[in-house]
């Protein structure tokens, strides 16, 4: 099922000669075209596959200058003047240079804004991305070079879930944002942007729902088959959400999972352990790959393998800390062979 989008504007953010950050401002909405939905499309579906991300709601700065204008009251200035979006994206990405000059941070690219309708809900998507370089061959076989917006390496970006703050803004659930790469927070300067605070660790949620399933059929008694075959729903209910941009419910979830004995289904189960979960989340890509793999590292070694292939071609002995693997892939083979002539 695909986006309604309503509202599409891009800016810029890019460094003078002075090498100073300043703002390219564009004083209008981009045309909705057939290639425009496209890209929507890829920023939702991009943004969703995103792994790690956390959820908050808007909180009060107490430090803030009075001259300072807090995001959420620029939100709802344009929330009140739908048609002034531009004028609501110009002034965010004002806030959003102010602050990143505050924070002493450089951050280039290209500041998009998206507000779209998914499943009867409205979004506002945020995100900072830079381009790539692309080789062209024309169809006289001339090469050229063009600079497309490089998708797969979204790191800032965060989604305000409309409905849900117009509805429930209580819960302080509607914004979710990517946590940024490794050894830098995103919360260094584009959460003080936005003025939210992380109220749910995404990851750390779904591990604990992993955990709590691992748990659950370890309880039930239930052959090796029986469990890798309640494991595999699991996670093609979890690829469908992934793919879908869905929450998982583990009310639904349950659904996939044995009834329960002593009349203790899986969503009961879940409610029993020490630490909660959310009734609903968003799935995270890593929580797919270990309800499908067992891997690890350390030591110089790096491992993965199918959960199914333990106890077959794949043996553990705990007792010796030996794990025995039987049918090697051909190309690790062909490197061992030629090794050790």
């Amino acid at each position: 099922m695909g986006i309604v989008i309503h509202q599409f504007v891009v800016h810029q953010l890019s460094l003078t000669e002075q090498q100073t950050l300043a703002l390219l401002p564009r004083k209008t909405n981009i045309d909705i075209t057939p290639q425009i939905e496209e890209l929507a499309q890829q920023l939702h579906l991009s943004f969703n596959a995103k792994p790690g991300k956390g959820i908050g709601g808007f909180v009060e700065d107490s430090e803030a200058e009075e001259s300072d204008v807090a995001f959420v009251d620029i939100l709802k200035e344009w929330q009140q003047n739908p048609d002034t979006f531009v004028e609501f994206s110009i002034k965010s990405s004002e806030r959003l240079l102010k602050t990143l000059l505050d924070f002493g941070t450089v951050e280039t690219g290209f500041v998009t804004f998206c507000h779209y309708q998914y499943l009867a809900t409205d979004y506002i998507l945020i995100a900072v991305l830079n381009t790539k370089e692309h080789v062209q061959v024309s169809d006289s076989l001339e090469v050229s070079y063009s600079h497309h917006l490089d998708l797969s390496r979204m790191q800032l970006a965060a989604r305000v879930d409309l409905t849900d703050y117009s509805t429930t803004p209580e819960n302080n659930r509607y914004i979710s944002f990517i946590k940024g790469r490794a050894g830098r927070k995103v919360s260094d300067f584009f959460l003080s942007f936005l003025g939210c605070d992380e109220l749910i660790d995404v990851k750390q949620q779904n591990k604990q729902l992993v955990a709590n399933v691992d748990a659950f059929l370890a309880s039930e008694s239930l052959d090796k088959e029986e469990k890798q075959q309640y494991r595999e729903k699991v996670s093609e209910y979890y690829k469908e959400k992934i793919d879908s941009g869905e929450d998982i419910a583990v009310s639904e979830l349950s659904g996939y999972l044995p009834e329960g004995s002593n009349e203790v289904n899986f969503e009961a189960f879940t409610q029993q352990q020490e630490q909660p979960i959310e009734p609903q989340l968003q799935p995270d890509a890593s929580a797919l790959k270990t309800l499908q793999k067992f891997s690890g590292q350390g030591g110089g070694i790096s491992l993965s393998f199918e959960r199914k292939l333990l106890g077959d071609r794949v043996k553990y002995d705990i007792a010796n800390d030996r794990l025995v693997i039987e049918g090697l892939p051909p190309n690790l083979k062909d490197q061992l062979s030629k090794w050790q002539q």
